[in-house]
């Protein structure tokens, strides 16, 4: 395994802790600043949509850049926003702190992909983009339990401080072990890959796959987190668990996140459409059992880990098959994709936090979550189908006139 896939995991494990670890402190934050709930949801939601607009627009200006320094300026930029969220003196700053540290977020996650892909054999692309992503899983089975403990413990503050801190290793871990463009142009990996050119990137979104791959995204993350974002919520109001027992509910769910996203990698390299539809209608039984048997503990126990295994063992395959389809093209694609799973992961707060103000109960986004599941598995059935017919008619043997069949007999 390259080195610098280690290298990639381990600036993801320091992004996917700053972003899942508010949601195990929600009703410690929330209390500090005195908001509701719903409010509370915005440091989720808001950072999500920082996400977005970062995935996007830094992916796009620093298009032309070297991809080493551009992943180590980002994880400058997160370094930052977590110190300003650890020295929040109001939740406005807060927010603000929340937004500076998202801003890295997709356009590191989306050219790492491109540079976890170029670092291995072509059938394995999908399994180095899982190792990498093996950085954001780890995160929620080590990081975010134990960052939950240690708010609970310290206070929520201590919690970012340590992030900062392991966001400067994850900086030194990228500068270390991630080839630069000279090393990888001496290896012969970069001599198929064009130049770089926004245009080229832009030009990914005429394909109709493509853009159908994101709204799968969109959907079937938006799906998982309306049920994940007030998982605190469920776990103590509805299924009687006491709040220090959440760090470790959320190792389990952590521990599903890990399975899924090797199994979910390993798959994909089969059969990228297979795979989604597979774990996606999965996702939604499983939701729908847990928002039907959430009083449970056992019950609840046993469907936490099996939504974090099928909800994140979608990962590869959503990404493997966004920068498929944008072919010679892929670093904007594949942003625009981290920018839909956190577009979906907004979505899932926002629609969750309006089940949960409607009075509906704390298992009402868990509800939501399955029926946004329900619509991501849909529109990847169209995906899958047009894609099919596609191939088809594209193998479908054409006529062809006596000089076409000459030209065609000499090559």
């Amino acid at each position: 395994m390259p080195l610098g896939l280690v290298a990639l995991a381990l600036g993801g494990f320091g992004i996917g802790l700053t972003e899942f670890v508010i949601m195990g402190l929600l009703p410690e934050v929330a209390a500090d600043f005195g908001v509701t709930e719903a409010a509370a949801g915005w440091l989720i939601s808001g950072y999500a949509l920082a996400v977005v607009v970062g995935a996007l627009g830094l992916t796009a200006a620093t298009t032309r850049l070297p991809r080493k320094p551009v992943l180590m300026g980002l994880l400058v930029l997160f370094i930052a926003g977590n110190a300003i969220s650890a020295l929040a003196g109001s939740y406005e700053l807060m927010l603000a702190g929340r937004v500076i540290a998202a801003l890295c977020h997709g356009a590191f996650f989306g050219i790492g992909s491109v540079v976890a892909a170029s670092l291995v054999a072509p059938e394995k692309r999908a399994g180095a983009i899982a190792i990498m992503f093996t950085g954001l899983t780890a995160a929620n089975v080590l990081g975010v339990p134990f960052g939950t403990f240690l708010g609970q413990e310290f206070g929520w503050r201590s919690t970012f401080w340590v992030i900062s801190a392991i966001g400067v290793v994850a900086f030194a871990g990228v500068a270390a072990l991630v080839p630069g463009a000279a090393a990888t142009a001496a290896s012969g990996a970069a001599s198929t890959e064009a130049p770089p050119s926004l245009r080229r990137e832009l030009g990914a979104f005429r394909s109709g796959q493509v853009w159908l791959s994101l709204v799968v995204t969109v959907l079937g993350f938006g799906g998982m987190f309306g049920a994940f974002t007030y998982i605190a919520y469920t776990l103590t109001e509805v299924s009687g668990f006491a709040s220090s027992a959440v760090p470790w509910l959320l190792v389990l769910f952590g521990g599903g996140l890990v399975v899924g996203n090797w199994i979910g990698g390993r798959l994909a390299d089969r059969s990228i459409d297979a795979t989604l539809l597979g774990f996606i209608a999965a996702l939604v039984v499983v939701l729908a059992l847990f928002a039907w048997l959430a009083a449970s503990p056992v019950a609840t126990i046993v469907l936490l880990v099996a939504m974090g295994g099928f909800g994140f063992g979608t990962v590869p395959a959503l990404q493997s098959r966004v920068m498929r389809y944008a072919d010679r093209a892929p670093t904007l694609a594949s942003g625009a994709n981290i920018a839909a799973f956190n577009l979906g992961n907004a979505l899932g707060a926002w629609a969750g936090g309006v089940a949960i103000t409607a009075g509906l109960g704390y298992t009402s986004p868990i509800w939501v979550g399955a029926g946004i599941t329900a619509a991501a598995l849909v529109v990847m059935v169209v995906a899958w189908a047009t894609a099919r017919s596609a191939v088809r008619a594209d193998a479908t043997p054409r006529p062809a006139t006596g000089s076409t069949t000459a030209v065609a007999s000499v090559a």
